[in-house]
C-alpha cells in the first residue's frame, strides 16, 4: 500500500495527513473516510472526472480512501492531487514519493489549481521540520518559493502530476526560486526589508508637527496612542500613514503577514508595509476577538499581529469590546476556547484609537495626543500657532 503525504490546518497550525488507499473486489464503489469535511467528500466528483478526461480509466472496483490519522478533523480541497494519484497509480509497485508532500486542487479538464490555505499549510510543516520537498501548481509555487529550506516542484495538471511520479530524475520539475525585489537592511546579520514607494505620504497631513512628531515616537517604539481632536483636524489622516514608517520587517514577519492574509482570503502580496486594520465600532467582540460558535476563527486583532489596530471613534466602541483589550495589549497574545477548538493568537500589535473631544471643550484647529511611552504617558497639546508638550507620570 503506498502512502502519499499531505496536510490539513488546524486553525494555525498544519497536521501532516498519510493518504492511503485499498482496492478491492466488490461492486464498484469510491469511498473516502477519515472524518473529512464536504469539500473533501466532493473531491471525488473532482478526481473521477479528472482522470476520465485525461484518458485514464477508472478501476472497476471497491476504493477505499482514507486520510489518517482518522481521528483529526480534516478539511480543504487540496487533498484531490493526492487521491488522484492514489487511483491514478494504483498498478505501480516501484514508486518512492521520497517524503514529497503533494497539495492542490483538482479541476474537471485534470489541471491542478491553487488553494488559500497550501501557503498557510506548507509554512507551517517547514516551522516544524516536517516538510522539505513539496508538489504543488505554478501559482502556488511562486507563493511558496519565498520560503527558506523548502525544495518546490511543478507542475500544471494531473498528468504531469503523473509523470512526476513515475519519473526517477525529477529535477525538470523543480522550480527556480526568487528573490524580494525590495531594498534591504542589515542589521546583526539579520536582513531586513523596506518599501519606498508608499499609497499614502505625511505629507498630504498640511500642519499638525507636533502630532506627525507623536507619530513617529510611536511608531518608532512601538507604543500605543490616541488622538483626540476636532473633526477634520488630521486625526485618521496621521493614524492610516503611520504603517509606512513602522520599522521594516523580517523575512520571517513578511511571511507570517501572508499567512495571515491567506487566512483571511486575500491575495498574498509579501509586500514589508505592515498590516491595518480598522475595524467599524459597529463590529461584534466575536469578529474583532476571534471567535465562532464550534471552530476558533481569527479576529481583527490577530489579522493586525506584527502591523496596526485602529479604533476610530473610540467611545462609540461598546464598554466590553474595549475592556477585553486588556490581555492583547498586555500579554501579546489571546487564547480563544470553544468546546471543539482551543487556539492561542499572538498579537504584537500598536494600537491606535481617535476620538471627538467632549463637546463643551470643542475648539477649532486644537488636537490632543496621549502616548504610552514605557511607564509614562506623554500628553501632546497641538495648535496652529502655539506648540506645548507636557509629561506626566
Amino acid at each position: 500500500m503506498k502512502i502519499i503525504k499531505s496536510a490539513s490546518l488546524d486553525t494555525l497550525d498544519a497536521i501532516s495527513i498519510d493518504v492511503e488507499s485499498t482496492f478491492t473486489r466488490g461492486l464498484p464503489t469510491f469511498t473516502i473516510v477519515g472524518m473529512i469535511s464536504t469539500s473533501i467528500s466532493e473531491s471525488k466528483d473532482r478526481v473521477k472526472s479528472a482522470l476520465l478526461t485525461n484518458g485514464f480509466k477508472f478501476p472497476p472496483l471497491k476504493i477505499t480512501v482514507n486520510l489518517s490519522p482518522s481521528e483529526i478533523n480534516k478539511k480543504g480541497t487540496h487533498f484531490d492531487l493526492a487521491i488522484a494519484l492514489q487511483i491514478a497509480l494504483f498498478e505501480e509497485k516501484n514508486i518512492d514519493f521520497e517524503d514529497t508532500y503533494f497539495f492542490g486542487e483538482l479541476a474537471l479538464d485534470g489541471n491542478i489549481k491553487d488553494t488559500s490555505s497550501i501557503f498557510p499549510i506548507v509554512l507551517s510543516l517547514v516551522k516544524q521540520g516536517l516538510l522539505k520537498k513539496v508538489l504543488v501548481c505554478n501559482e502556488s509555487a511562486e507563493k511558496l518559493s519565498n520560503i527558506h529550506n523548502l525544495e518546490i516542484y511543478r507542475v500544471k495538471n494531473l498528468e504531469e502530476a503523473i509523470l512526476f511520479a513515475k519519473s526517477k530524475n525529477k529535477d525538470n520539475f523543480l522550480y527556480e526560486k526568487k528573490i524580494f525585489d525590495y531594498k534591504t537592511l542589515v542589521i546583526n546579520d539579520e536582513t531586513f526589508y523596506y518599501e519606498t514607494k508608499y499609497k499614502s505620504d505625511f505629507i498630504d497631513v498640511i500642519g499638525q508637527d507636533m502630532a506627525k512628531y507623536a507619530a513617529m515616537i510611536s511608531a518608532a517604539g512601538n507604543h500605543n496612542i490616541i488622538f483626540e481632536g476636532s473633526p477634520g483636524c488630521g486625526k485618521s489622516m496621521i493614524s492610516k500613514r503611520l504603517q509606512y514608517i513602522m520599522p521594516p520587517m523580517s523575512l520571517e514577519e513578511i511571511l507570517e503577514k501572508a499567512k495571515l492574509q491567506a487566512l483571511d482570503y486575500k491575495e498574498i502580496d509579501f509586500s514589508p508595509i505592515r498590516a491595518f486594520r480598522s475595524p467599524h465600532h459597529s463590529s461584534t467582540k466575536s469578529s474583532i476577538f476571534g471567535g465562532g460558535s464550534s471552530n476558533a476563527k481569527m479576529g481583527e486583532i490577530a489579522l493586525s499581529n506584527n502591523g496596526i489596530l485602529f479604533f476610530d471613534e473610540l467611545p462609540h466602541f461598546s464598554k466590553s469590546i474595549l475592556e477585553a483589550l486588556r490581555e492583547p495589549l498586555e500579554d501579546n497574545k489571546i487564547l480563544i476556547s470553544r468546546v471543539n477548538s482551543k487556539i492561542m493568537y499572538e498579537t504584537k500589535f500598536i494600537f491606535i484609537a481617535a476620538m471627538n473631544p467632549c463637546p463643551c471643550v470643542i475648539s477649532n484647529n486644537k488636537c490632543y495626543f496621549l502616548i504610552n511611552y514605557a511607564t509614562n504617558v506623554y500628553f501632546v497639546f497641538s495648535k496652529i500657532k502655539e506648540k506645548s508638550f507636557y509629561k506626566y507620570n
